[in-house]
């Protein structure tokens, strides 16, 4: 096996968001710390990557309150956004490539929101691979539940609360209002399987490209990334966000949304290999682990061997000039 990392020598910050503030669900919050003791900074390490752990930053306690207007914890998902931006920000404007270790994915807002503002800054064109069961296009008009973590990609693509939508890059107010930080062309998400009904129309009225279950059965991984990523080259910045429900339960049992007939071992494996293969991936985030579902670690140990794929390591003996 093939350990060797096929990206430049890369500069890689972590960055911890301990919170399950916008979850259906407590426990995404354990999440960080349970990648750090399944040996995720000594692997990337290992690997021949600059790795700084710059640990966790800090947002208000979840109040486990139900929600208001359509919205769970609305203030406080914004703080810890917030958080989380001037983060991603930060590592950005340094050179590092950063990697979020949620915490629950409504914190994609802020990660997101980040690299959109900094891809406008550096004239650079804006890919996001989206991993996960669910299609997070949620709205308060259409939410079963007000959980901020079923609607990032919305608010990513204009449709949300103002103070999110200020903070993922729609600036100002009506006529006044910039872009979002995404809109239909720059997203794939990939291993989508479980859709709210209403949610189902806005995602077919967004146009958004969605690669269900459906899809990757039919069509193979391998196909299924090539259409994902093409056109990326050397003028774009690749954004991995990766919920750790995109697994198969079987296989990643610690998560709080579990939802069976996801992607196995091997055809995640060769996802992420893929990603490699392009050598454009700038930042990521990893989020949904829920360590108190979990089994002895198990789930956070496979994406830490997932993590490594993403950065070179390989289960093919293959030439790499």
């Amino acid at each position: 096996m093939s350990t060797d990392a096929i990206l430049p020598l890369t500069r890689l910050r972590l960055i911890g968001a301990p919170t399950d503030i916008g979850a259906s669900m407590r426990g995404a919050s354990l999440g960080p710390e349970a990648l750090r003791v399944a040996g995720l900074p000594e692997a990337l390490s290992h690997l021949g990557l600059q790795v700084h752990d710059a640990g966790n930053v800090h947002g208000p306690a979840n109040p486990w309150l139900p929600p208001v207007d359509g919205h769970r914890h609305l203030a406080e998902s914004l703080a810890w956004n917030q958080a989380v931006f001037d983060a991603v920000s930060a590592a950005l404007r340094d050179g590092d490539l950063p990697m979020l270790l949620g915490g629950d994915h409504s914190l994609a807002i802020g990660s997101i929101g980040a690299v959109a503002a900094h891809c406008r800054r550096q004239g650079k064109q804006l890919r996001v691979i989206w991993l996960d069961a669910h299609a997070d296009f949620n709205t308060s008009d259409i939410t079963p539940s007000g959980n901020i973590h079923g609607m990032p990609v919305a608010v990513l693509c204009g449709h949300g609360p103002a103070s999110l939508l200020k903070l993922a890059g729609a600036w100002g107010d009506g006529a006044d209002a910039g872009p979002p930080a995404l809109s239909a062309e720059h997203i794939r998400l990939i291993g989508v399987r479980s859709v709210d009904p209403l949610e189902r129309r806005f995602v077919h009225a967004q146009g958004l490209e969605v690669f269900d279950m459906r899809h990757l059965d039919e069509h193979g991984m391998r196909a299924v990334m090539q259409q994902a990523l093409m056109g990326v080259d050397e003028r774009t910045h690749l954004h991995l966000s990766f919920d750790v429900d995109y697994l198969d339960p079987d296989i990643a049992p610690g998560v709080g949304t579990p939802v069976r007939g996801g992607p196995s071992y091997r055809e995640a494996q060769l996802c992420m290999e893929m990603i490699a293969d392009t050598g454009r991936l700038a930042s990521m985030d990893v989020v949904e682990l829920n360590p108190a579902r979990d089994v002895q670690n198990r789930t956070a140990e496979l994406v830490v061997d997932l993590v490594e794929s993403l950065f070179g390591k390989s289960t093919l003996m293959r030439w790499r000039p």
